[in-house]
């Protein structure tokens, strides 16, 4: 074993030892080794600069227990970090909302860190309360940064910090939940629009009516969008304003805890979207010219602002900047028991473009100056915070770009995701449905989008999300069927348009699935064709609700035909689970015919064979597969699917071989029924 201070233990041969396990993972990174050096060189000072050597930088990562407001013994004690402030002061219920001396707050430090201390007589549950910061030439009323508790008045729309401290405490029926080692099949929902009704779903409806569904459905990953604080509802939560707050809109922090407890008493993993690749512009709910600068917690402009979104970008080269985006990873896994988070925007963090309108076509354009080494170094840090509080956590990168190494583990030279989205997959689906007819659909190009990702990371795919759901795009099922879903989704129609679009929606699905590197996601309603866009109350709409809810009945109903897709979502979900196919990683391609639009592929010994020809059912189609007997499993043209039924259930087929072919080829001999899926398993 090596002594310490021996070369063998310094950072500087770590790094070494680092960069030749990414080297050996992927050689096309072998001419960017000096730009890689520097990067993970990056990492490690920063989290020395950041610990001093005193700490973990989990532990550091706990500033939230030291800022914002807490009752401490007998005193309630606010903190904040203000830098240009000249005056700092508490207002609200317990000011009568105006400024007095005993609330004002006392700078601690060069830093910049504010304080007040008060009896713990003079605030209670429920009080309001924001902060006035002065500047020299200025001043402005600001919710508090660290803030664990914001709402609204629903009367004049204002927001507040709120005193929270409830009575009891919640308390947790399963404080030692962890996720098992399964691959992740995740349910992504927003919970104010989860619900039937035409109106703001709270945290306490979704447990008592959605939950229910998605244990039903089979999903092992819950995925909550909008869950920090927000201004405006129509951001879809991509707007915050105050991170460390629970959006109120949709009820107490309890309630959000009870719903993160009962997903976990059925067994279900819940990560969150956590947005940290920019904050909203508005200055008194949010973090822009908090203390009177526009590069406080931001770059100052134009850098700092992001045009395409009109929100502002975090300096992550900044301590303190670290410090109140780390602390927020731990909070969230601390405070409400998260089991992850998929990280929002990673394409715009990394880029100093953004990645707007940029095609990535080559490894030089990951390695040039346009890239924000600052905010990679940040994302490592952040996974090292939530790995080191919880290992069986996962993270998961929104990244366009394919930056080598995102989720590449840190002892292999990584930056630490456990996956990242396969968004290429959802692009492509839209592509092919509005530019290509169906005869002609090319099938090896179908193929080699499917499983076109970085091998040495790993990935989870959708067919959609809900950025395929939004006004102005489509869902899949609305594209292939369109307004005809309105009049002929009923039992026993036989329209030909809804035939056709079911039948795709089921394959689409099935062969993202079957085809994805290491999991899976479904944007809530997509599983049973929900028919709608989803559109948030604004003025263009009369600031109606209609579009921002689901329409559970639709599938509660034995009359229509989404019952048939959700249950063909739940077979191919149990399928997935049950043969565990993602333990193998790469599905093997057994045959693709481009002209009779066919594709085969093995994994997990189950032969996929997927006939997309529309017009033409081929008998003894001939497919290459390891010798045996093979037992259809799964039938997407199955009448309890709403197929046809041309196929019959369970039927056993037997490898063929012939002597006179070559030595060792055997093949299946099938009836493949027009746009029809089937899964075959071995019974060797």
């Amino acid at each position: 074993m090596a002594r310490p201070g021996r070369k063998s233990d310094s950072p500087a041969h770590n790094i070494e030892r680092l960069i030749k396990r990414l080297v050996r993972r992927d050689p096309a990174l072998q001419p960017y080794v000096e730009v890689i050096r520097r990067r993970l060189t990056l990492v490690e000072s920063t989290e020395r600069r950041l610990t001093r050597a005193r700490m973990s930088i989990a532990d550091f990562a706990a500033g939230h227990e030291y800022f914002g407001l807490h009752l401490r013994g007998r005193q309630w004690v606010l903190r904040e970090w203000a830098p240009n402030a000249t005056r700092v002061l508490m207002v609200g219920d317990a000011t009568n909302w105006k400024e007095k001396k005993a609330f004002a707050l006392t700078r601690k430090n060069v830093e910049g860190v504010w304080e007040l201390r008060l009896p713990s007589s003079t605030l209670k549950h429920g009080d309001l309360y924001r902060l006035i910061i002065h500047w020299r030439g200025g001043k402005g009323d600001r919710i508090p940064a660290w803030a664990r508790r914001v709402v609204q008045d629903p009367a004049t729309l204002i927001f507040n910090a709120q005193v929270w401290r409830p009575e009891a405490p919640y308390a947790w029926r399963h404080p030692a939940f962890r996720i098992r080692k399964q691959a992740p099949l995740i349910y992504e929902v927003h919970p104010g629009m989860a619900q039937a009704e035409e109106k703001i779903g709270s945290w306490q409806e979704f447990t008592a009516k959605i939950l229910p569904r998605i244990v039903a459905a089979g999903y092992n990953t819950l995925q909550l969008m909008a869950v920090q604080e927000h201004p405006f509802y129509g951001s879809f939560g991509y707007q915050v304003s105050s991170f460390f707050a629970a959006s109120s809109r949709f009820g107490t922090p309890e309630d959000l805890k009870a719903l993160v407890d009962a997903a976990h008493s059925a067994g279900i993993a819940v990560i969150m979207d956590l947005v940290h690749s920019h904050g909203v512009s508005n200055e008194v709910e949010g973090l822009s010219r908090y203390d009177g600068t526009l590069h406080q917690y931001f770059h100052d402009l134009p850098r700092g602002r992001h045009a395409a979104w009109d929100s502002r970008c975090f300096d992550y080269g900044k301590i303190q900047v670290l410090h109140f985006l780390l602390s927020n990873c731990r909070f969230w896994l601390d405070e409400y028991r998260v089991d992850g988070f998929r990280f929002d925007g990673v394409t715009s963090m990394l880029y100093l473009d953004h990645g707007i309108e940029k095609s990535f076509l080559s490894y030089d354009d990951y390695f040039t100056p346009n890239v924000d080494e600052d905010a990679l170094t940040y994302l490592s840090l952040a996974n090292r915070v939530v790995h080191s509080l919880r290992p069986d956590a996962i993270t998961v990168a929104e990244d366009v770009s394919g930056m080598p190494g995102l989720a590449v583990p840190e002892k292999d030279g990584g930056f630490g995701f456990d996956f990242r989205f396969a968004m290429g997959i959802p692009d492509y689906w839209i592509k092919v449905i509005k530019e290509v007819p169906d005869e002609h659909w090319p099938m090896g190009q179908l193929w080699h989008e499917l499983t076109n990702r970085r091998q040495d990371e790993k990935t989870i795919s959708y067919a959609e999300s809900h950025d395929q759901a939004l006004v102005g795009d489509q869902s899949l099922i609305f594209r292939l069927i369109g307004e005809d879903m309105y009049w002929h989704m009923q039992v026993g129609d036989g329209h030909l348009r809804v035939a056709r679009g079911m039948a795709l929606h089921k394959m689409m699905r099935l062969i993202t699935l079957a085809s994805a590197g290491n999991g899976y996601l479904n944007f809530m309603g997509n599983e049973f064709g929900h028919p709608e866009w989803i559109d948030f109350p604004r003025a263009g709409n009369n600031w109606s609700y209609k579009y921002a809810r689901r329409q559970w009945h639709l599938l509660d109903d034995s009359n229509l035909k989404y019952q048939y897709l959700a249950r063909f979502d739940r077979g191919m979900i149990e399928l997935v689970k049950t043969f565990r196919i993602f333990k193998d990683e790469r599905p093997r391609l057994l045959h693709e015919d481009g002209a009779n639009k066919v594709i085969a592929f093995v994994r997990a010994g189950l032969v996929f064979v997927f006939s997309f020809h529309p017009t033409i059912s081929h008998v003894g189609y001939r497919i290459d597969a390891p010798p045996g007997k093979y037992r259809l499993i799964l039938d997407s043209d199955s009448p309890d699917y709403g197929g046809h039924g041309r196929l019959k259930a369970g039927q056993a087929h037997f490898t063929l071989s012939d002597e006179t072919a070559i030595e060792g080829r055997n093949w299946l001999s099938l009836y493949l029924p027009t746009r029809t899926a089937v899964v075959l398993h071995p019974e060797h």
